[in-house]
């Protein structure tokens, strides 16, 4: 058991590491963990979207689909063009003596090989946790994810995750909290 705690701990750590995608936007930040979360909530709906789905393999591989990034760091992808981590490694030693350690690994695999369903959804979700966040900075008045936005749909695979961004695109950020105060015709509740 004290294996598994120290890998609790570990896990831990992605409310700490910074997504450093967002220095190039200008505002906005999130940390591995709250992107984790969103994705998992995009990952459960994107299930119920495609009933041929796997919905509790496509959610552990989106709930882990960044824990090694508890060892690397997040990498954007200006880093990636200079830095290569070694993502393999990083697993193997974070999930040396944990019983359930095999399992993580297939589970990536499954996700960086994306030929499953499963791995296809988990993909879009990942994708489309991005493509929330820069609809709600451009709902906010920032011009720098405009510019983004169709470089983040052209990766979506999936029937479901297209059709989803089609949706993300037309809905205002906070339409959902207006409807509480304002009525369909315009006016104040």
């Amino acid at each position: 058991m004290d294996r598994i705690a120290e890998f609790l701990f570990e896990t831990m750590l992605l409310k700490r590491v910074r997504r450093t995608g967002y220095q190039f936007l200008g505002p906005g930040k999130e940390s591995v963990a709250e992107h984790t979360f969103g994705v998992m909530c995009i990952a459960w709906t994107l299930a119920r979207l495609t009933p041929e789905a796997d919905e509790g393999r496509l959610l552990a591989m989106c709930l882990v689909h960044d824990l090694p990034e508890a060892r690397m760091g997040d990498l954007n992808y200006v880093q990636k063009k200079y830095v290569t981590a070694d993502e393999k490694m990083a697993v193997a030693h974070m999930t040396r003596g944990l019983p359930f350690g095999p399992d993580i690994q297939v589970l990536l695999d499954e996700f960086n090989a994306r030929e499953s369903v499963e791995a296809q959804l988990a993909h879009d979700a990942d994708q489309l946790a991005f493509l929330l966040d820069l609809k709600s900075l451009s709902d906010m008045g920032y011009a720098a994810p405009d510019k983004w936005a169709d470089h983040v749909k052209n990766r979506l695979q999936t029937a479901a995750g297209i059709k989803l961004s089609e949706s993300i695109a037309k809905t205002e950020w906070d339409s959902w909290w207006l409807k509480l105060f304002i009525d369909s015709d315009g006016k104040e509740k």
